[in-house]
């Protein structure tokens, strides 16, 4: 027989176990604060009855099979999406419609709220079909249907299927959405002490039936060049583990006491995880326009337990049916991504004609959103450091697992930026697993979202497809093939960006095999110049100088880079070897010295305002302590 919580009135709850099914009667309402609650069984909310998740509190729960929640009431749980009303969230709802019929049930924007109160919310005004543009203010809430979209079993940017205010939205399927304009300076939490929207975050109150159990996600596969995938996310009022997902869903068995994965059962995905980033400047709705892309996860660890390897986007612009136009001048951010967090949406990759990936109660966990727990949603974000502590604190979860005798630690990787023709940066990654080969290996290597940019470097590690993140075992007599295409002549500037836990090798070299010569890009940077085409076969990534001949010190000029951003009006140089720098000076093209800057130290970065200047093009010179002198050209225009 089951064991039954009744509850009826209020209760306030901090950490919570229950070996039973839950209820909350009419007019009663459970609250949570800073803490999870863990059901076993069922919950079921009657009618006006309410569930309150507050101050990050999540709900885990452990029935395995379809979900068996019902009611009539709400499950009420916070999340936070972008504020500019031009750029794109995916999203995917931890809650269905309110529903007397036992099982998840669809979403639509309708259970999107604005908090007023710790338990109180009310309805966002719904904005007609035609109109684009949601705003945020101290008493209101409008959000536009026009771009909720979702996107299932595709590969063409026609196929994404409109879903407007609809309640479409099947559980475990992601959709986009667009975030609002203006601020709602409202704290709903004053103990949590958070805006609704401070300008750079939107709040919402998620309200209804709370997902539970296994879910099924479609995916297949097109026979083309173009792989179909498939829009979903976290479906569930808690985190849960990224990695056991794809793992289980791409062949891989998880031993949940050891952590340990083995390859060799029947794949439907790919194993990776495909991230939209919308870039925070975003400030039209024409797709012209638009300036975005999607960052790469893969769980590449020795363990199901510990974090996985992520690439941040390109960023690019796209044509009016979808297609990629000209690249961006830069790339996203750098997120954590093993727990993925409440509400947050992804891409999947099938590898089967037509199958399911299954979503389960057993990847469920709590954890808060932070760099440190390796949880974030994608909007706005402060940089951050790497990660370097060793083993985990206390992650309650539903599979039982002791997280604390697992490593948080990434394995041993290094990422890679390429600059093309100091426009755009393409980061890359390498990392080291010893269960990996050096050919393709699922979850393992993640090839990239964006294979028709221009110009792109990549691993061409299996046939035509280009990858973003390469892991195999190490060896330092080890040659990593390293492929470059371009439509037109381009110079490529390459250099490590980031050490992570990599003490594996002292060097890390480009070798030409066509000029026979070595080129460090661990302490320096790499650049040449290649015509059109694509090449393959000339470069590889090396930890050993064959010829023990490095290239000659002046090259070190070539490590500075300078890049002008008439966005903002600023001019920024990229010190990578921390040179020490005794003057910049910035001329216009009679000769006139326009800027002047002194003893700037040995920093890795300077910016500089050029908002004064006039429309032209002007030269910058350096000179170091040790008598470097480098000049670079920049074009200053106002857009």
């Amino acid at each position: 027989m089951k064991k039954i919580l009744l509850i009826f009135g209020v209760v306030y709850l901090g950490l919570l176990d229950l070996n039973a099914q839950m209820y909350v009667s009419p007019n009663s309402y459970v609250f949570v604060n800073d803490q999870y609650v863990y059901v076993t069984q069922d919950v079921n909310l009657a009618n006006n009855g309410n569930f309150y998740l507050r101050n990050s509190s999540q709900l885990l729960q452990g029935t395995s099979g379809s979900g068996t929640n019902t009611g009539l009431g709400n499950l009420s749980i916070f999340q936070e999406g972008t504020s500019n009303n031009f750029g794109y969230n995916y999203w995917c709802s931890p809650v269905g419609v309110p529903s007397a019929s036992t099982g998840n049930s669809s979403f639509g924007i309708t259970r999107l709220f604005r908090p007023t109160t710790i338990t109180t919310s009310v309805a966002p005004t719904i904005l007609p079909a035609g109109q684009s543009n949601g705003v945020a203010t101290n008493s209101s809430l409008s959000i536009a249907q026009k771009w909720i979209y979702k996107f299932v079993q595709s590969n063409q940017y026609g196929q994404w299927t409109y879903v407007g205010n609809a309640n479409t939205i099947a559980p475990g399927e992601g959709f986009t959405m667009k975030g609002v304009s203006g601020s709602d300076n409202t704290v709903a939490d004053a103990t949590e002490g958070k805006e609704n929207n401070p300008s750079n975050n939107q709040r919402y109150d998620f309200r209804g039936l709370p997902n539970d159990g296994t879910i099924n996600i479609p995916v297949g596969n097109s026979a083309g060049p173009n792989p179909n995938r498939t829009l979903t996310g976290n479906p569930y009022p808690s985190a849960i583990n990224l990695n056991l997902f794809l793992l289980e869903n791409s062949g891989y068995t998880v031993d949940y006491s050891t952590g340990a994965v083995t390859s060799g059962g029947s794949a439907v995905i790919d194993g990776n995880a495909y991230f939209w980033e919308h870039s925070k400047s975003a400030n039209s709705h024409l797709l012209i326009n638009y300036v975005g892309g999607y960052g790469t996860y893969a769980p590449n660890n020795v363990n199901a337990f510990s974090p996985g390897t992520y690439t941040a986007p390109t960023w690019n612009t796209y044509n009016e049916d979808g297609t990629l136009n000209v690249t961006g001048a830069s790339s996203g951010s750098t997120y954590k991504r093993m727990f993925a967090p409440v509400g947050q949406g992804f891409k999947v990759q099938g590898v089967v004609a037509s199958g399911n990936a299954q979503m389960k109660n057993i990847y469920r966990v709590f954890t808060k959103e932070s760099v440190a727990n390796n949880s974030q949603f994608e909007r706005v974000v402060n940089p951050t450091a790497s990660v370097q502590s060793d083993k985990w604190e206390n992650v309650p979860n539903v599979a039982g697992v002791d997280y604390t005798q697992f490593s948080k630690r990434e394995v041993p990787q290094f990422k890679i930026h390429t600059i093309m023709n100091n426009q755009y940066t393409r980061e890359t990654a390498v990392a080291f697993n010893n269960n990996a080969t050096d050919g393709f290996d699922l979850v393992m290597d993640a090839v990239t979202s964006e294979s028709t940019l221009p110009k792109d470097v990549y691993f061409p590690l299996d046939g035509n497809k280009q990858f973003v993140i390469n892991t195999l075992a190490f060896d330092e007599d080890k040659k990593i093939p390293l492929a470059f295409k371009a439509d037109e002549e381009t110079t490529f500037t390459i250099t490590v960006s980031e050490l992570i836990n990599f003490d594996l090798a002292d060097n890390i070299y480009v070798h030409d095999k066509v000029a026979d010569t070595y080129h460090d890009i661990k302490n320096s940077t790499f650049s040449t110049d290649l015509p059109a085409g694509v090449n393959k076969d000339r470069f590889e990534i090396t930890f050993k100088d064959a010829n023990n001949t490095l290239v000659n010190p002046s090259e070190i000029a070539n490590t500075f880079q300078v890049y002008q951003n008439n966005d903002n009006s600023s001019l920024t140089i990229f010190n990578s070897l921390n040179k020490d720098v005794v003057s910049l000076n910035l001329y216009d093209v009679t000769g006139k010295r326009v800027i002047s800057k002194y003893n700037l130290g040995t920093d890795e970065q300077y910016e500089i305002s050029t908002s004064g200047l006039s429309d032209g093009i002007y030269i910058v010179k350096l000179e170091t302590k040790d008598n470097l002198n480098v000049d670079k050209k920049v074009s200053i225009y106002k857009k």
